[in-house]
Parts: structure tokens; C-alpha cells; sequence
């Protein structure tokens, strides 16, 4: 995922609004994973940088790159300390 957010540069605007609308979906999935395994407030930690990120795609995309690479390293990160920590996903989501 390094590599990716390294190669950020190379992409024009709308590969890179790609990239950021991606990794909302990301942030979102392990939101939802994090809720159904009782963290919530990692969820709605995880659900409100999705929101951000999607909302602000477009400027993120189009402005300066150095703040758009530190917003998906940071997004990254998020999604890689929940699977640090929760390597397995959880086979069936039925909430009671």
C-alpha cells in the first residue's frame, strides 16, 4: 500500500478521486467490521475520515499532494491497526 500512496504523483486528478473515493469505501468496511465487534468508537472514528475523505475527494485530488498523501497514510493506517489487531474477519454480521 506504500508503493501505492508513493505513485500518487503519477496519477492524474481523476485517478487520484478514484483512489481517495476507494479508500472512504475501505475506512467504511471496517467501520462496519469494528461497530459488529463492539468498537465503537473505532467505527465512528473510521466513519468520519471516510465521510471527510469522500465529501473533500475532489480538492484532495486537485490541490497539494503533500497534504493528500498524509491524508491516505493516514487512512491506512487506520485500516491497517484494526487488521493488526482483528486479523480475521467475522464470517456471519447478523447484529441482535
Amino acid at each position: 500500500m506504500e508503493e501505492g500512496i508513493n505513485a500518487i504523483k503519477d496519477l492524474d486528478v481523476e485517478e487520484r478521486e478514484e483512489v481517495f473515493v476507494n479508500i472512504a469505501r475501505a475506512l467504511e468496511s471496517t467501520a462496519r467490521d469494528a461497530f459488529i465487534e463492539g468498537h465503537r468508537h473505532f467505527a465512528a472514528i473510521s466513519t468520519n475520515m471516510a465521510e471527510a475523505i469522500r465529501v473533500n475527494a475532489d480538492e484532495l485530488a486537485r490541490d497539494d499532494l503533500r497534504n493528500a498523501e498524509r491524508v491516505l497514510q493516514q487512512a491506512t493506517a487506520m485500516i491497517a491497526q484494526f487488521k493488526a489487531v482483528h486479523p480475521y474477519p467475522m464470517v456471519s454480521m447478523a447484529v441482535h
